[in-house]
């Protein structure tokens, strides 16, 4: 999929009241180039999106954002706004097989709720974009996790960390549920998050510990689609750009609201010390 330029530099200019010449002007092209893009009659370099998109971010418009804002207004009973985002281009039909098995919840194909989710993740990468997803959810068999420890110990399993335990009755049963369906619904976990369930797994905090350090760094809930009929109920939407302004806004974003969530683990590991139990007293 492409980006949707044409309607987006159209959107652009107008939101700045800005004639086709006056665009051209301020980000240094001919007035042509602008009306030939703005009626889809060529390919925009790689260049010019920069340019385009840039300009709108420095004037503080948000295009991505509003983009999102609008499709919820619009969104049908039963179907669900998805961002996905990505480190390449989306070549081919969506596959769930293609992750890493090592993820979350092992393989599939993963999404956030946010627009703001899903470039946090990417905005490190040079030709990363978000892509936007109508998912319905009729006819579907879910699976929802809350941050506790069900969850922890099913990340902890997936992401490598509990060999010693794997053949347990409690974290066998817990990955039959985990497979036990098309699409999962979840807490997202970064590598700060994974952290934290690291160090219950290795018998440093306890289940409560744990549980409120990774409530204390809430980064909102993934659907991960586990099933080919899943992934057949994603319909892609749209394919956002990302300029390096939007990048590097979202980069010190990320940086900011992991200090505060470093900080609120610092306190939730003190308050809940001594409360709860160690992962050798669950799994005897």
């Amino acid at each position: 999929m492409e980006y949707n330029f044409k309607e987006d530099l159209k959107s652009i200019r107008e939101i700045l009241g800005l004639t086709q010449s006056q665009i051209a002007e301020k980000i240094g092209v001919e007035q042509i180039t602008i009306s030939r893009n703005e009626m889809g009659k060529t390919t925009p370099s790689d260049k010019l999106l920069e340019y385009v998109y840039e300009v709108a971010f420095k004037n503080n418009i948000k295009l991505n954002r509003l983009k999102e804002m609008f499709y919820i207004e619009h969104m049908d009973k039963n179907h669900k706004l998805l961002f996905h985002g990505a480190k390449s281009r989306i070549e081919g039909k969506l596959d769930i097989h293609k992750s890493r098995t090592n993820n979350d919840l092992g393989q599939g194909f993963y999404t956030g709720e946010r627009y703001e989710q899903a470039i946090s993740f990417i905005s490190g990468f040079e030709k990363s974009s978000v892509y936007i997803f109508d998912f319905k959810e009729e006819g579907l068999k879910g699976k929802k996790y809350n941050v506790n420890q069900e969850w922890m110990m099913t990340i902890a399993y997936y992401r490598g960390v509990l060999e010693e335990y794997e053949n347990h009755p409690i974290i066998k049963k817990l990955i039959e549920k985990s497979c036990d369906c098309d699409y999962i619904i979840a807490p997202i976990a970064d590598n700060r998050m994974f952290q934290i369930i690291n160090s219950f797994i290795m018998g440093e905090i306890t289940d409560e510990q744990c549980k409120h350090c990774l409530a204390a760094t809430n980064l909102g809930y993934q659907y991960v689609f586990k099933s080919d009929k899943a992934i057949k109920s994603l319909k892609m939407l749209e394919r956002c750009y990302i300029s390096e302004k939007e990048k590097e806004y979202y980069k010190k974003m990320r940086n900011s609201d992991a200090k505060l969530g470093d900080d609120k683990v610092k306190l939730a590991r003190i308050k809940y010390r001594g409360k709860g139990r160690y992962i050798d007293e669950i799994l005897k």
